[in-house]
Parts: structure tokens; sequence; C-alpha cells
């Protein structure tokens, strides 16, 4: 077989340099390679490669045909380069932006100040609502409140077990007696519980009258199914929500 031969690269230009003749070589030899290869490329096959490979030689529009088709297959393109599907399966808008909305916050509901609430006379009860009758159904709620917290209210119950719920349960609607008070005008009266404030009770009679009594130097009495218990408001100077959380010291003696 005979040795397979390909047409010689051009021949190279003389590059004389005297000064520099170590630039002048190195230029001389990447000429030769990059010639020589650009030759290899673009040479035709040789008769005897393409009896064995049973190929034959095709135009250069078939092959440039056949390049374009191979390089589309072979090399995955970008979706967002693909412009006919964009305008074919979706609307595309050309100079224009839709403007963003402005997200308003929101204003957080803010409770009445001490100052409003006085100017609104929230606390104040209505003389037309300030009857007995009216608040006996939440005494009635009350009640059925307190034997539920208690477990009954049984006679076998322990007392300091009731007393210490009792410590910390709300008073709203429960039915007040005074026993004792440094001021005996205070003796004796008794009434359904209406309002709690940290220093006094506000309280209405069976004769619907609104009375406020200071919880200092007043011993209170409680009634639930035959259990009495007593209160002294000197150590209960405390508003309801605060009481709840309040933990009460065990003492020997208390004074008014």
């Amino acid at each position: 077989m005979r040795p397979l031969l390909f047409p010689p690269p051009p021949p190279l230009r003389r590059v004389l340099c005297r000064s520099r003749p170590s630039v002048c070589f190195s230029a001389s030899v990447t000429r030769v390679c990059v010639l020589s290869t650009e030759g290899l490329v673009r040479a035709p096959i040789p008769r005897e490669l393409v009896d064995v490979l049973g190929v034959e030689p095709q135009s250069s529009f078939k092959a440039k045909a056949f390049t374009e088709a191979f390089l589309k297959n072979s090399i995955q393109q970008p979706r967002r380069h693909d412009l006919q599907n964009m305008l074919r399966h979706k609307a595309v808008i050309l100079g224009y932006r839709r403007p963003k909305k402005e997200r308003r916050k929101s204003a957080k509901a803010r409770g009445l100040n001490a100052r409003q609430k006085r100017e609104l006379k929230v606390f104040q009860i209505k003389p037309e609502h300030q009857r007995y009758e009216l608040f006996l159904p939440l005494h009635e709620l009350w009640r059925r409140y307190i034997i539920d917290l208690c477990g009954g209210l049984k006679p076998t119950s322990n007392p300091q077990v009731v007393q210490q719920k009792l410590l910390k349960a709300d008073f709203h609607g429960a039915i007040l007696t005074v026993v004792r008070s440094k001021c005996p005008s205070y003796v004796g009266t008794s009434g359904i519980l209406l309002q709690e404030f940290k220093h006094v009770f506000k309280i209405i009679t069976r004769d619907d009258k609104l009375k406020v009594i200071p919880k200092r130097n007043s011993v209170f009495a409680v009634e639930i199914n035959g259990f009495v218990s007593h209160i002294y408001g000197s150590k209960f100077e405390y508003r309801a929500g605060e009481r709840a959380a309040k933990k009460f010291k065990v003492k020997g003696t208390i004074d008014l």
C-alpha cells in the first residue's frame, strides 16, 4: 500500500532579524504549524480512502446543509432564544411595563388611652341601666363559673383549696356584703359587683343604688351554695388581671 500523500505547505518567507533572532525563529515555527494544519483540513480525501471507507464526496451545498443540520441537532439552544416558540405560544408586549402597585401599610388598631376612656365615659354606667334586676343573669352566670372552678363546692371540699382558687377568680357578678369596715356606714351594704378596680368595688344594691366601696379597711363576705368566704380588701388591692397571676402568702393574722 502506498503511503498517503498530502499537498506540501506553501513556501515560507525567510524572515531575517539580526537584532532578535530568537523571536524571529519562534514566529517562523508558529506560522509553519498553522499553515500545515490549514492545508490538512482543506485537503481532499485521497481516492484510496474513499474506496476503503465507502463514502462519496458531496458538493459544497450538501455539505453545508448537513453541517448546519448536525450542529442544530447536537447543540441544545436555550429556550429563551427560541423566538419562534415565544411568538407562537405567548403574547409578547413590546415597549410597555406594568406599574407596580404600592402596598398600603395597614394601620394597626390602637386601644383607647386613659384620657379617651374618661372623655367617652367608658366606665360609667348610665342611670337607666342602674337596676338590680338587670344584673341577676350576670350573678347566675358567675355562680355557675365558681362552682365549676371549685369542683362543685361539696361539703367535703377542702376550705384552703377553695380559698386559693377564689383569690385568683373573677368576682364580676358576685354578691358582696360588707361585714366589717373602719367606716360604719359601709357595714351591711350588699349588692352585685359590677366593676372591680384596683382600690374600689362598684356594686348595685337591691334598691337600685350604685355604691362605690373602697377595698382598704373593709372585709367582704361572699356566699356560694352555703359556703361563705371572707375577703380582706386591704390585701386585695390588685386589678383582676394582676390578681390572677399573683402568689398570695398565707399569714396568721390580717388587720383591717
